[in-house]
């Protein structure tokens, strides 16, 4: 995948035989192969889920209503995912940052993800979906470390999706971890290059996201996937996370196809 900066506008670009003033528009630029490659759906999308206290908010509910319902949000869009060929979904679920909010709503929140890993893994089994978790799982409570490692066990053989589930996860740290784990493996200063620290990143193995979706009206990633997501495409939706569905993760995708990914070419 070539990496660098596009061409600016106003910059002769060449393109066959033509000598242009301007940067040429997409289907100029890329030919009929890059056409055909933007219709394919994304092989990678990560989606930052935010708004469920918000919608709980709006319908004078307790904060930890909305959270619940954030969790029945996914069931249906993990569904619709692999419907259109995705092949990994990452679901940013806890921050790091996180551990700041009230203890009742951290303990809340790893109540949920507990249950949902219970009450779901059989049938993450039945899709044929692949559990990985993405985060600092030394952190965590030793009971949410038992029920994710028996996930992770249980999916391990999934071959149709795999779906990161993002759980106390910085991307900063993230890349700090990979830094240590190169200083760790012995590797000297000069050997230390980005293939080095993704070798070594939570996400080794998997394709960078090619889509990423942030709901809830905020226009930042917030510390997700930043070493993955450099060039991703980027999708905001107004839309709170338990109101995203299935006909709202298409129209994400309708949008991504419009778009032309050129990589800096």
């Amino acid at each position: 995948m070539a990496r660098g900066e596009p061409a600016r506008s106003g910059e002769a670009s060449v393109v066959g035989k033509r000598t242009a003033a301007i940067e040429p528009s997409p289907a100029e630029f890329d030919g009929p192969e890059a056409e055909a490659e933007a219709t394919l759906p994304p092989r990678h999308v990560a989606v930052i889920m935010d708004g469920n206290r918000r919608w709980a908010r709006l319908r004078g509910l307790p904060e930890a209503e909305g959270h619940a319902a954030g969790v029945e949000a996914i069931r249906p869009l993990l569904r619709r995912a692999t419907e259109r060929g995705v092949s990994v979904l990452s679901l940013y679920a806890f921050s790091r940052e996180n551990w700041s909010r009230p203890d009742g709503e951290v303990r809340t929140l790893f109540a949920l993800l507990e249950s949902a890993i219970r009450d779901e893994t059989t049938e993450l089994v039945r899709q044929g979906v692949r559990v990985r978790i993405l985060g600092r799982m030394d952190e965590l409570p030793g009971p949410t470390r038992a029920s994710i490692d028996e996930a992770l066990a249980a999916t391990s053989t999934g071959a149709r999706m795999t779906l990161n589930v993002a759980f106390n996860y910085s991307g900063r740290s993230e890349i700090v971890d990979a830094a240590r784990r190169c200083i760790a493996d012995g590797l000297p200063p000069e050997l230390i290059d980005e293939a080095a620290l993704e070798a070594r990143l939570y996400t080794t193995g998997l394709p960078d996201p090619d889509l990423l979706i942030r709901t809830g009206g905020d226009l930042r990633i917030s510390n997700f996937l930043i070493w993955q997501a450099a060039y991703a495409e980027l999708y905001f939706s107004e839309r709170l996370w338990p109101d995203f569905d299935p006909d709202a993760f298409d129209e994400a995708l309708a949008e991504y196809a419009r778009r032309s990914r050129r990589f800096g070419r």
